[in-house]
């Protein structure tokens, strides 16, 4: 049988230095989805990069959920999970339905050209 309490208490013992990198990871690689898709490039790469932005994001959320076996019920065990799935959220949009987030993003930065002139 395969026992997870080692991995379990790697996971907990160095929650900060995870974090420290899956934070900056998961809105980076989630942040190429986007500039990937708004530019239109080919949909391999989109797909490509909407699923490798995926893994930091899922190993989030299984940070998250060995602290909740534990117990730990906090504010950033939410914070972090809000943005693990958000970030999931946002590729499989990418990955799923290209033209609508094209959309949006073009509506974003009309508003934002707008309100900034």
């Amino acid at each position: 049988m395969f026992d997870l309490n080692p991995l379990f208490e790697f996971s907990r013992a160095n929650c900060i230095a995870i974090c420290a990198f899956l934070v900056p990871a998961n809105l980076l690689c989630t942040l190429q989805t986007i500039v990937f898709t708004g530019l239109r490039r080919p949909q391999a790469q989109v797909r490509q990069a909407a699923l490798l932005a995926c893994i930091p994001a899922l190993v989030m959320i299984l940070h998250v959920f060995t602290w909740w076996a534990i117990g730990v019920v906090m504010a950033p065990t939410y914070i972090l999970l809000c943005l693990g799935s958000t970030c999931i959220g946002i590729n499989v949009w990418a990955i799923t339905a290209p033209p609508s987030m094209v959309r949006y993003l073009k509506v974003l930065s009309t508003i934002a050209v707008t309100w900034l002139s």
